[in-house]
């Protein structure tokens, strides 16, 4: 009875999926409330069957893009990996991912590798205790959601203390490293981190909020044995310290938060495969992973290129302006609806000096005034605020004539600006 609930649960979460699709509709959690109400068991019975069990990605920044480069990694080694790939990361939308990729009632994988958000990361291993979890940092984010940030670690430590088999761990950010004694004596415990000469591009969130970022350079004493580490960057090229041996690549995604992502991605796939992780062949993996959904996302629009970065709290803002080319035109789009965080006073926490440059700037979406008076106490002058985001992209579009751009943006923004830039892309107005 249970296994023929769960088949009729996904056989009407599929066709709820397809109905709103014919009715246009875009939410990708809708299928899997329902299918949560119909089938409360969905999530142990389907990926609790999979012979590799599940690994959660959780933590403040980071967990979309790592998690694709994991699924992808894995797959290089040749396992069959299941995963949440639109960004919908509660449980019902690792529900509706997985009603979708079913086929005749089970999935077709190995293992489950499933994107959560820190608050339903707790509700999903509640559920279902995961083989493995991947967590990358606490950082101030959406605070009238979250309040304080311990308040996350202490949503985290309950996602570590539920694994079963491994915890991948974030050396560098002292909130992370703490969970390692909420760890179950039969859990393995792995890190990742970045070297001590790279510590001042990753500030914690203590040191990015501070008057001045010092960052003391780590001795690699400190750095646990074993640990998969970033020990050197420039620019695109990446070198990283795997048991011992340096592995250099040239990374496709842009900017250094995302080669520290590449060594989370490397720590957790070390740990899945055991003896048959290959250092050389996974790195080399790691270089062809291209840009998730919006997170510094290539559109090629008539000749030249747009990049497209997702942006949602301090630490993120810094890392990804970081990561610009300066004097590139650029535009800002601000929005605080519910999926954004309401509270927009983060962005007082930014240094936008790498946009200071005498490109073009401007600002877009709901919270556009707002943006703009923020950049004229940096410095930074803005050509033009407007709210209408479409308006506003076709207009920056047309002003920067064949050059490459950037846009920087918030997640409700970035929804709609990527469907304006693909109906640009198809030849539709």
């Amino acid at each position: 009875m249970p296994v023929l609930r769960t088949y009729a649960a996904s056989l009407l979460g599929k066709g709820v999926a397809g109905l709103m699709r014919l009715r246009g509709g875009h939410g990708s959690a809708f299928p899997g409330l329902v299918v949560e109400r119909l089938q409360p068991r969905f999530l142990q019975d389907v990926l609790g069957a999979l012979p590799l069990g599940t690994v959660v990605v959780s933590g403040t920044n980071g967990k979309t893009t790592t998690t694709k480069m994991v699924v992808e990694l894995l797959r290089a080694a040749g396992l069959r990996v299941f995963s949440n790939p639109s960004g919908s990361n509660f449980t019902r939308g690792v529900v509706s991912a997985a009603v979708q990729a079913m086929r005749g009632g089970r999935l077709d994988a190995d293992i489950a590798v499933v994107e959560l958000d820190e608050a339903y990361a707790v509700h999903f291993v509640r559920q279902l205790a995961p083989r493995a979890c991947l967590l990358l940092n606490v950082l101030r984010d959406q605070l009238d959601r979250f309040g304080e940030i311990d308040t996350t670690a202490r949503l985290l430590r309950q996602v570590a203390a539920s694994t079963v088999g491994q915890v991948v761990l974030n050396v560098g950010d002292p909130r992370i490293a703490a969970l390692a004694d909420a760890v179950g004596a039969d859990v393995q415990v792995s890190w990742f981190g970045v070297d001590g000469s790279l510590a001042p591009q990753f500030p914690t969130d203590e040191q990015l909020h501070a008057d001045a970022i010092e960052v003391a350079t780590r001795d690699d004493a400190v750095m646990p044995e074993g640990a998969v580490v970033l020990a050197g960057l420039v620019g695109q090229h990446a070198t990283y310290l795997i048991g011992g041996r340096g592995h250099e690549v040239d990374l496709s995604l842009y900017g250094p938060h995302n080669a520290l992502n590449g060594a989370a991605a490397l720590a957790l796939t070390r740990a899945v495969l055991g003896e048959r992780f290959d250092a050389a062949a996974q790195v080399a993996a790691l270089g062809r992973v291209k840009a998730a959904f919006g997170r510094g996302e290539i559109w090629h629009l008539g000749g030249r290129a747009l990049r497209l970065t997702l942006v949602k709290n301090p630490s993120g803002f810094r890392l990804a302006l970081a990561g610009a080319t300066p004097g590139t035109p650029t535009l800002i789009a601000i929005n605080d609806e519910h999926a954004d965080g309401r509270d927009v006073s983060w962005l007082w926490d930014v240094d936008f000096a790498p946009v200071a440059s005498g490109a073009l700037v401007r600002t877009t979406g709901v919270r556009a005034d707002d943006m703009a008076l923020r950049l004229e106490y940096d410095g930074v002058r803005v050509d033009d605020a407007d709210a209408d985001l479409g308006r506003s992209l076709d207009r920056f579009l047309h002003d920067t004539a064949d050059r490459d751009v950037q846009v920087f943006s918030t997640y409700t923004a970035m929804l709609k600006l990527r469907a304006h830039l693909k109906a640009l892309e198809q030849g539709r107005p």
